[in-house]
């Protein structure tokens, strides 16, 4: 911290202690690094299990309209794969939804809850369902429809035994409750996580994905940029480079 701005207070509930596992859930292949890789890469450092549920295959990405979509897909999640491996993740899951048409339904809000129940995090990071006026593009109806899903998939459908009864009368998934939901791609953060020493991490992670990525010294530029001013939000020092989220607590 600088010793002028202490910078806002971040809440009391939105700690690192006795955290030993995190779900992160997002729509497309990407989403995830553009959004949390840095701090995902800290959260792995300090021996925390991280998980990515990805909602699509992405097979809307990428340019080339020769390339058959099913083979974008598959390539997708190569990249995806390869980019959690930049950051200390192995576990990757993709639920197959069509890329471009996410809903959130309970169909998408039952098989967040499995994944929920079979990780059993006790801090779950996703895309905020809140539009963002000034940041478009991060408001995509994929991103918006996935953070509502995921979001409700918290609270209340995850810890209720009543709520996607076969998930427990089929499949023996207990209700479990992640005390935690932070938010990225919003413009209310409350909290943040500095990545001064991961950012070279989530530069490679990004960099993995080379059917989307086109001008990576372009990107590198506007990923340093935002997390600047994210520090600068926190009230590290100056050089330092963060992460910022809308911590939520669930509890």
């Amino acid at each position: 911290m600088s010793g002028d701005d202490p910078g806002p207070a971040r809440p009391e509930f939105a700690t690192d202690d006795g955290l030993e596992r995190v779900l992160v859930v997002t729509a497309h292949p990407d989403d995830v690094d553009f959004g949390v890789a840095g701090s995902v890469a800290t959260w792995t450092a300090a021996g925390i299990d991280v998980t990515y549920c990805i909602v699509t295959d992405g097979e809307a990405g990428g340019d080339d309209r020769s390339m058959p979509r099913s083979e974008m897909a598959k390539i997708r999640q190569t990249e995806q794969r390869a980019a959690a491996g930049c950051v200390g993740v192995n576990d990757v899951r993709f639920l197959g939804y069509p890329d471009g048409r996410v809903e959130p339904g309970h169909g998408l809000r039952h098989d967040i809850s499995r994944v929920i129940r079979q990780v059993r995090p006790q801090r779950v990071v996703t895309q905020s369902p809140d539009r963002m006026w000034d940041r478009i593009y991060a408001s995509h109806p994929d991103h918006l429809a996935t953070g509502e899903a995921a979001t409700c998939a918290v609270y209340p459908d995850a810890r209720n035994p009543f709520a996607h009864r076969e998930l427990l009368d089929a499949e023996g998934l207990e209700p479990w409750s992640a005390a935690q939901l932070w938010l990225m791609g919003t413009d209310q953060p409350n909290a943040w996580v500095e990545t001064t020493a991961t950012f070279a991490d989530k530069m490679r992670a990004l960099g993995a994905h080379e059917s989307q990525m086109g001008d990576l010294k372009g990107i590198e530029r506007r990923m340093r940029d935002w997390a600047t001013m994210n520090a600068r939000a926190a009230g590290l020092a100056e050089g330092c480079l963060a992460e910022g989220f809308r911590a939520v607590d669930t509890r």
